[in-house]
């Protein structure tokens, strides 16, 4: 799968199949995250992976829309640094998360982010140090439904370039 079919395939999936991911395809999605670009190469980030199913369930807990990593085989937190520290470390993070989540995809292997609202619970659960914030995580997994990852570009959803592309000027 190259770059460009990977952008036009891959779709949020939030329902995961109960199969572990293999250690070597865990660890190529961390990798890929690690490799991602960075602002002034800082690298400000710094990754929790977390595969066991009670602690997954209670981080699903901390997000409105986080309940999909109860069910992952795979959640990564992103941590950064607060952005008065330094404010390009949340830019960098969605890199990372970009980088991962298509490292997984052409690797067969489904994603969705999850914004974490509730830091502190979070900080309690994994032990997080306070100088890091845990803002987001990805859930990753083998789809519950196998056809999720031929389907194909989305039909439907995605605004037209005309409607977002401005030349020169607004």
């Amino acid at each position: 799968m190259d770059v460009q079919e990977a952008i036009r395939t891959k779709r949020a999936v939030r329902s995961f199949a109960d199969e572990p991911l293999a250690e070597d395809i865990v660890h190529a999605i961390l990798n890929a995250g690690r490799r991602s670009q960075s602002s002034k190469n800082r690298q400000a980030w710094q990754f929790v992976a977390v595969r066991e199913r009670d602690t997954l369930k209670k981080l699903s807990k901390c997000g409105a829309f986080a309940g999909h990593l109860k069910g992952a085989a795979l959640g990564v937190l992103i941590l950064t640094p607060p952005p008065e520290e330094f404010y390009g470390a949340l830019f960098d993070a969605g890199q990372v998360a970009a980088y991962m989540q298509l490292a997984a995809w052409e690797l067969g292997v489904a994603s969705c982010l999850a914004t974490l609202y509730k830091g502190d619970k979070v900080r309690g659960i994994l032990n997080i140090p306070e100088e890091w914030q845990p803002l987001m995580a990805i859930s990753f997994g083998y789809p519950a439904d196998k056809k999720r990852l031929t389907l194909g570009p989305l039909k439907r959803g995605r605004k037209d370039f005309e409607d977002v592309v401005h030349w020169e000027r607004w």
